[in-house]
């Protein structure tokens, strides 16, 4: 070990971050004080705890873990007995397929590596991270148990509250404890499991109700005491960098968190209600990133005319649909089927929700000034290619964002409409002129997202006459749903995917804006130039088997 740390100081001088007379003064003071070299050297600031861990590891030709924002999964800790994991400094992290990631104090211990893969009878992956680190983790995950309703079982709230009475604890120093501690990390856990997009904590009168929205839609999962509320609330602000004191107005926060190797990043809202402090967290999971555009639904047709677009020199694309119809998924593929190193990409959203190479991005932050207009005012000085604005919002933007088009970039936005046809007549109402909006915009592509049909228990049927009559189907028409098993949690679907109208600008469909026309004369144009509706494509893809007719008829309106 003494070779090792003499190797991490060389290291440092190798890097230039410690000359070789602070190396040697370093380890002269390890000596006198009777400490490791690490930690002297962490004390004088040439080196962070995570640095350490990162080259001691990288030694050792593994990676390093930090388990302070890693959650553990509690599968991967029932395979590894407590005794087992304190006598020998480690702890389970993970188990996909047949390999157990497993962090060590000593990675490099091949008698402990053979004796967990014989009782594991999994293969063994290890990474490096320190005893304190697995002290902890031990600590705090050995006894969760298998469920959420276990867990808050096992919590003994009077026990809490008694304690906390006598010792004059407040809620925020019970978030800290190892049960609350538990039972967060145990609810951002089952929620990545699960695939949900958001977790609701939300007080009633009585308890505290724990949702996911998965696939679009919300489950309740669990109801907990409402004396946890405070506790669980104080853990999420704390973890979030929230103010813990303040619980009378809204607050923002965010924070990540590691599971089975992928970063997960979370971002957090407080609102005050009269029960208490509801919490709602954003899930994004950065290794499910970037979908192509084959990936997200389109139908041929409309992604061979939606290419050609996205392929001019300059113009206005606008997508268009109500929150959490995938717009932002869409931007995204998008702009990674066009990013190039020829390309120069600068976005302003709010919030940059993912980090795209060579892309320029930049967040809004209205508190300094940093509007969607200002910032889009500041971007068509940087030269770029294409431009993407998360949204319009207000008159001033869409003028920039016009002028930007007209001038030779191509611009990208979103808007909230029903339809494609009514993002025009949404724009004349925000005061744009119709002879701007016939000359810059190239298209608008509308989208909803639809649940799929889970692989596991599809199976065809017919549907009511009446609906069939209804949707002028053939009375003999074949469709398909799920019946509903546990790989779907017995919802009959598993996953989403969008579908979309897109509206190419035509002569025609120009000619009609030019003379202020309504969306539904835009829009009778626009079909009979070839344009399908939301429907059109949700009913093609029901017939395939993608999804089902309900769905479809949930999520759209006949325009």
């Amino acid at each position: 070990m003494t070779q090792t740390k003499r190797s991490i100081g060389k290291t440092l001088v190798e890097a230039g971050r410690l000359s070789s007379e602070e190396l040697r003064q370093a380890e002269e003071e390890a000596r006198q004080k009777n400490l490791s070299l690490d930690e002297v050297l962490i004390r004088n600031n040439f080196i962070s705890q995570e640095e350490r861990g990162v080259l001691l590891a990288d030694q050792m030709g593994v990676l390093y873990v930090d388990l302070e924002n890693y959650l553990v999964d509690p599968a991967a800790i029932a395979l590894v007995s407590e005794a087992f994991a304190k006598k020998h400094s480690l702890v389970p992290l993970f188990r996909i397929g047949n390999t157990l990631t497993v962090a060590m104090a000593n990675p490099q211990d091949v008698l402990v590596i053979d004796d967990l893969r014989q009782k594991t009878k999994c293969e063994i992956e290890p990474c490096y991270t320190t005893v304190g680190a697995i002290q902890n983790a031990i600590d705090q995950y050995y006894g969760v148990s298998g469920s959420l309703e276990e867990l808050i079982k096992d919590i003994d709230r009077e026990k809490l509250a008694q304690e906390a009475q006598r010792k004059g604890r407040t809620p925020e120093q019970i978030a800290e404890e190892a049960p609350i501690i538990k039972l967060v990390n145990m609810i951002v856990m089952q929620a990545i499991r699960d695939r949900a997009s958001d977790i609701h904590v939300e007080p009633a009168e009585t308890v505290l109700r724990i949702r996911y929205r998965i696939d679009g839609i919300l489950h309740e999962i669990v109801t907990t005491p409402l004396e946890l509320q405070p506790p669980i609330v104080s853990r999420i602000k704390i973890l979030s960098k929230m103010d813990i004191a303040e619980k009378r107005i809204p607050q923002d926060g965010r924070f990540q968190m590691k599971s089975e190797g992928k970063e997960i990043d979370l971002r957090v809202s407080s609102f005050p209600t009269v029960y208490g402090e509801n919490v709602v967290m954003r899930l994004l999971d950065r290794s499910n990133l970037l979908l192509s555009l084959e990936d997200i639904g389109f139908p041929t047709a409309t992604l061979k005319n939606y290419n050609q677009l996205i392929h001019r020199p300059y113009g206005i694309i606008l997508v268009t649909g109500p929150t959490g119809s995938g717009k932002t998924t869409t931007l995204y593929a998008t702009l990674q089927a066009i990013n190039t190193v020829a390309k120069n990409i600068v976005t302003i959203e709010d919030p940059v929700e993912y980090h795209l190479e060579l892309v320029r991005q930049c967040q809004v932050n209205p508190k300094v000034g940093l509007t969607f207009a200002n910032g889009l005012r500041s971007i068509v000085r940087q030269d770029p290619d294409i431009v993407m604005v998360g949204e319009i919002r207000d008159m001033e933007t869409a003028e920039i964002a016009i002028h930007a088009a007209l001038t030779g970039q191509l611009v990208f936005s979103t808007l909230h409409t029903n339809d494609a046809p009514s993002a025009v007549t949404r724009l004349v109402d925000m005061g744009i002129e119709p002879f701007l909006l016939s000359s810059s915009v190239v298209g608008v592509l509308a989208q909803r997202l639809v649940r799929i049909i889970c692989l596991k228990c599809k199976a065809s049927y017919t549907p009511p006459a009446e609906l069939l009559k209804e949707l002028n189907l053939p009375l003999n028409t074949l469709f398909y749903r799920g019946k509903g098993c546990s790989h779907c949690k017995n919802t009959g679907y598993r996953g989403r995917l969008g579908i979309f109208q897109l509206m190419l600008m035509t002569a025609e469909v120009r000619e009609l804006i030019l003379k202020n026309s309504s969306a539904d004369q835009i829009r009778k144009e626009a079909h009979r130039a070839g344009m399908i509706t939301l429907r059109d494509d949700g009913l093609d893809k029901a017939r395939q088997g993608i999804t089902t007719v309900e769905e479809v008829l949930r999520v759209t309106q006949e325009v």
